[in-house]
């Protein structure tokens, strides 16, 4: 039966599997938590939660345990594991009506990882090797039966499907395919009658979540057509060993003069249900949305018309959205996402790098990770992919509770302020912690007509672009790119849209040329669709200059080349909040990403140094030590420049669902520190490697970093800079004050995983620039790296390892 306690929110959730025997099916809000057993003693367990209150002996492993809830109607439970919209519905569930909804079911059993074995000092190597052999033994007998427990529960799903002639709605390729799984769950999509989905929610009691199928759909509309001129010239292909990006969409117009030089045909594939794998066109009007992506991706941020143009990548289409745009309720995303990956991936071309500017049509739900989400971030995992996901759009008009631009400005909720409103967070499966999930923002300000632009200027948040923070505080969108602008009139309430005389406010695109016929390129639909390929366009470049490297550095140097608008340094602190919730780090740059110059270096590590066919990776309780020998040139004291230092980090780890915080959701979860200004490179290694947080008490000048480890120390205060998987950071310190070195820690910490062997792969950037080009650095830097490098090898017992310049 499942069972609703109220714990500490610091209790070890393992402790009540190991104590009762109870499975923890999922972690709720307010320290509530599901948990099952099938054979519970509530009497026992009241005994000992009475017995902790008049201090009995042998209770006190009861202590986290505020409140055992007697739920006999489950109203308790209900509210927690049905969406909000299915929870006021319930009452009215109709026994032969067909419903269709997404399950979560959770649990692994009550089997552990026992506790990793330490050799005494009396055991002799026969008696140490057999408890690592044994301990080993326990570990895969313990994977061997959480693989068990979700096949049985599996099965169970099943009976229940087949019992009340519903259907398991998994459909790739026409066929089916299994749940979509994770290390303590698996999600599934069923259509069942009333009484069915009754039956299973209320008798079934591994379920976490049951929620409704999101619409999946593209909000925007263009403006009005206006013929334009042909492209006189075609591009060239690109290389044959130029990237491939995979632009998962509406399909695209293969043939279309400016597209059809890179598209990889021999791989379009198209997995909506009951269409052929070759129907791969871009159907939607007018002028397509997959084909104007797809241009994005290979042209950025101007189509060149007229001169001779080399395509850099070669592009994939997979289709997933039908000729309206929509993602058919037959085709569940999360087994959609895994399909295309794995096909593209595995395939020729070993595809990296994916574009997904499609989201569903409302704000991410947050009491877990959606199972679209989740999927995303273990495939990141798996394989070293790149997801380069649309933060979301507003729709310019739509009633609450999902309201549109025109209904929060007759409510009077003026921009930007609207965008901190719950329903304008961004959408799934934008709050996934792998992808690198991107916004829009504007190109200026426009008056005439009857309209104006909303923004008041360049490079401000686009009105319809869907802001962070995602879940746990994480900063989503991390980056944000030209997407355009609504524009609206004078009536109250007002009008919006984009009229076709405002063709400034809105990004070039390359656009479809059939459904109806209309101009090659042109300037008539806006959104963070279109600000996402011009990212991936960024990928795909360091794809090209860093072939080898892995995509979590990608991620990496294209946040690290980010830069806030000026009219973000002009706000208040308090105000910066803001900015990093609707902008997140700002806009990226092509030249910082890929390229060092005189005045600013950026050194990387991605590869570990003692296997250069890995990446880097670290496991729970290690931390890894970076030295950047600062040249003397560039501290000298009789000089006063700044110079601005940028790190980020990026790493991955194995996510799980049915946790509600960042420590719990993955297997192991990765920050990073660096030393002070004068603080000795022994005692920061020693700090970081105790992994405490007394930077206070260490000696030395705190580094006057924008968002800080801690959000109550930096410049920006209350951003949790550590809260997700890609974390930046930046100051401007004067030259004078610099050490000889420059270190980082980047230290793991333990997540949901037990097992010792668990780790994320990581990558990290640090960047150095003299702000006022004062004087050169570059080359002053390569060689005191190359010394410094050359010193460290030739002591053996060294520990620290050196970052290489890109």
């Amino acid at each position: 039966m499942p069972v609703l306690l109220r714990v500490d929110r610091g209790l070890d959730l393992d402790v009540l599997r190991e104590k009762f025997g109870f499975e923890v099916v999922s972690e709720q809000e307010d320290g509530f938590v599901i948990v099952a057993s099938e054979d519970i003693d509530l009497v026992q367990l009241m005994t000992m939660i009475n017995a902790f209150a008049t201090d009995t002996r042998g209770s006190a492993t009861i202590a986290s345990i505020h409140k055992l809830y007697d739920d006999p109607t489950q109203e308790e439970r209900l509210s927690r594991i049905l969406s909000e919209s299915l929870y006021q519905a319930w009452p009215t569930i109709q026994d032969d009506q067909n419903y269709i909804v997404d399950i979560g079911v959770g649990g692994l059993g009550v089997q552990e990882i026992p506790d990793q074995p330490r050799r005494g000092k009396r055991d002799s190597d026969a008696d140490w090797a057999r408890k690592q052999a044994d301990w080993a033994r326990a570990r895969a007998n313990a994977y061997q039966a959480w693989d068990e427990v979700k096949a049985r529960r599996e099965d169970e799903i099943a009976g229940f499907v087949d019992f009340y002639g519903g259907r398991v709605i998994n459909i790739i390729d026409d066929q089916a395919v299994d749940a979509v799984e994770l290390p303590d769950s698996f999600t599934v999509r069923l259509e069942l009658v009333g009484k069915g989905l009754r039956d299973l929610v209320l008798n079934y009691m591994y379920l976490f979540e049951v929620v409704e199928p999101d619409d999946i759909e593209l909000p925007q509309r263009a403006a009005p057509l206006e013929e334009a001129p042909a492209p006189a010239v075609a591009p060239s292909p690109p290389p044959p060993d130029a990237p491939a990006i995979c632009v998962i969409d509406s399909g695209i117009q293969e043939e279309h003069l400016l597209l059809e030089p890179a598209i990889d045909r021999d791989n379009s594939h198209c997995f909506l249900p009951g269409r052929p794998p070759e129907d791969v066109g871009d159907y939607v009007p007018p002028g397509g949305h997959g084909t104007r992506v797809a241009g994005a991706v290979l042209y950025g941020e101007t189509v060149p018309q007229g001169e001779p143009y080399v395509l850099p990548f070669w592009v994939q289409n997979a289709r997933v959205l039908d000729n309206a745009g929509r993602m058919p309720v037959e085709l569940f995303p999360p087994a959609a996402i895994r399909a295309v990956v794995e096909r593209f991936h595995n395939g020729s071309r070993r595809t990296r790098i994916f574009n997904q500017s499609i989201n569903v049509a409302a704000p991410c739900r947050t009491r877990h990770m959606s199972a679209w989400a989740a999927e995303i971030d273990a495939l990141c995992e798996k394989y070293d992919i790149l997801v380069i996901q649309s933060s979301g759009n507003l729709y310019a008009s739509s009633p609450a509770p999902f309201c549109g631009v025109r209904e929060h400005l007759a409510a009077g909720r003026g921009y930007p302020t609207y965008l901190n409103e719950d329903s304008c967070r961004v959408a799934n499966p934008a709050q996934s912690l792998h992808t690198l999930t991107v916004g829009s923002v504007t190109y200026g300000a426009f008056e005439g007509a009857g309209w104006r632009s909303l923004a008041p200027g360049a490079a401000h948040p686009s009105a319809f672009s869907r802001s962070g923070f995602g879940m746990w505080g994480v900063i989503k969108p991390e980056v944000v790119e030209l997407g355009g602008d609504n524009l609206r009139t004078a009536n109250n309430p007002p009008d919006i849209g984009t009229p076709s005389h405002a063709k400034p406010c809105y990004p070039e695109l390359v656009r479809s040329t059939m459904y109806p016929p209309g101009p090659a390129v042109d300037r008539d639909e806006v959104g963070t669709s279109f600000a996402a390929p011009k990212v991936t366009h960024i990928a795909g470049y360091l794809q090209r200059v860093l072939p080898d490297e892995p995509c979590l550095l990608y991620r990496a140097l294209i946040v690290q080349s980010a830069r806030w608008p000026a009219w973000a340094w002009q706000a208040s602190a308090a105000g910066q909040v803001e900015v990093i919730r609707r902008i997140g780090y700002g806009m990226p740059d092509l030249q910082r990403a890929t390229t060092n110059n005189d005045y600013r270096t950026t050194l990387i590590a991605g590869k570990d140094p003692r296997n250069p066919d890995e990446d880097l990776r670290i496991r729970a309780g290690e931390a890894h030590i970076f030295q950047v020998p600062i040249p003397a040139s560039m501290r000298g004291q009789a000089d006063e420049f700044d110079i601005l230092i940028e790190v980020t980090l990026s790493y991955a780890a194995q996510p799980r669902r049915t946790r509600r915080n960042l420590r719990g959701y993955l297997s192991t979860w990765v920050d990073w520190k660096s030393s002070k200004l004068g603080e000795a490179i022994e005692s920061f290694r020693l700090r970081a490697l105790k992994d405490q947080d007394d930077e206070a008490k260490a000696r030395g000048t705190p580094i006057p970093w924008m968002l800080h480890e801690n959000p109550g120390w930096g410049t920006v205060r209350g951003v949790k800079r550590n809260s997700g998987t890609v974390q930046k950071d930046w100051a401007i310190v004067k030259s004078n004050t610099l050490p000889d070195s420059f270190c980082i820690a980047v230290v793991g910490h333990r997540g949901w995983s037990n097992d010792p062997d668990s780790s994320a792969r990581y990558s990290i950037a640090v960047s150095f620039e003299v702000v006022g080009k004062e004087i050169p650095i570059y080359d002053d830097m390569r060689v005191a790296v190359e010394e410094l490098q050359a010193e460290i090898e030739a002591e053996v017992e060294s520990e620290a390892e050196i970052l290489v310049g890109d």
